[in-house]
């Protein structure tokens, strides 16, 4: 690269690491990059450290030492993020949105580019200090959340599937308990999908009373991985705590209340919220 005014240096510095979230990144490879002394490249990095954290963009965490350099973090401030989850839960509480049994439609908010950017963000922050190698998640609804949050954490993404696939190649396949009207049902991951030991973040669109995510933490056990952490887009209130199969969780938004007959209901911040709510 020709070497550049401090200005646009700190422009495409900025990009730079916007562009690589959680990769360590060497002074010596920003020097011979921008063809500057690593005394300059610092004072930029410490520009862009206060703007980041200052306008809640995310942190830059410095390593020390000759194997150090900087990791851009991002993140988003639990204060906006509360803002934005609100404006989402009155666009599900639209009556037309109710379905059978509970359910809200959400496909249409899972096809927006710049909602999707903004929940990935949301779980991205919710899970930063967690050490994921993987993100995991069943077809199909979920499958843009997970990429959506992969971007931020800069992990792979793994798809579960509810049927085989003969291109999947060789597959672990195992029996689980719908949660919600207790049906077996089989789900299958593609043996070259993860590696073993790997610490996961498991994503799902809408948890009712947790059968399918148990499944996927068993499944989980079959390749002797680590589940880092689970994140629900939506988790439905309405289910007794006796029945829920799973309580370790992190959910943006929370179902409260559905009256079928009138099409009421009501869908409040989620877990991940709850101290901005006390």
């Amino acid at each position: 690269m020709k070497k550049l005014k401090r200005s646009a240096r700190l422009v495409e510095m900025t990009q730079y690491l916007l562009s690589r979230p959680h990769t360590l990144i060497s002074l010596t490879a920003f020097a011979d990059r921008y063809q500057s002394a690593k005394s300059s490249i610092s004072e930029d990095l410490a520009i862009i450290k206060e703007v980041f954290e200052g306008e809640g963009i995310g942190e830059l965490h410095t390593l020390a030492g000759a194997a150090g350099g900087v990791r851009f973090i991002p993140m988003c401030r639990k204060d906006q993020a509360l803002d934005r989850i609100g404006g989402i839960c009155r666009q599900l509480e639209q009556p037309d949105r109710l379905l059978a049994g509970g359910y809200l439609y959400m496909t249409d908010l899972l096809g927006q580019p710049a909602l999707l950017q903004e929940v990935g963000l949301m779980f991205a922050t919710a899970f930063a200090g967690r050490d994921i190698d993987a993100i995991m998640t069943v077809e199909t609804k979920g499958i843009p959340l997970a990429h959506a949050t992969s971007l931020y954490l800069n992990v792979p993404v793994v798809i579960v599937r509810r049927d085989h696939k003969v291109t999947e190649g060789s597959v672990v396949s195992i029996n689980y308990v719908s949660g919600s009207n207790k049906r077996i049902q089989t789900m299958s991951l593609a043996r070259r999908a993860l590696r073993e030991q790997s610490r996961v973040l498991i994503i799902d669109d809408f948890m009712k009373a947790g059968g399918t995510i148990q499944g996927m933490v068993d499944l989980l056990h079959e390749f002797r991985a680590v589940v880092a952490g689970v994140g629900v887009f939506v988790e439905s209130g309405e289910v007794d705590n006796e029945e829920r199969l799973l309580h370790d969780y992190i959910s943006l938004a929370r179902l409260t209340e559905v009256d079928l007959k009138s099409r009421h209901i009501t869908v409040q911040p989620g877990n991940f919220f709850k101290e901005e709510r006390t």
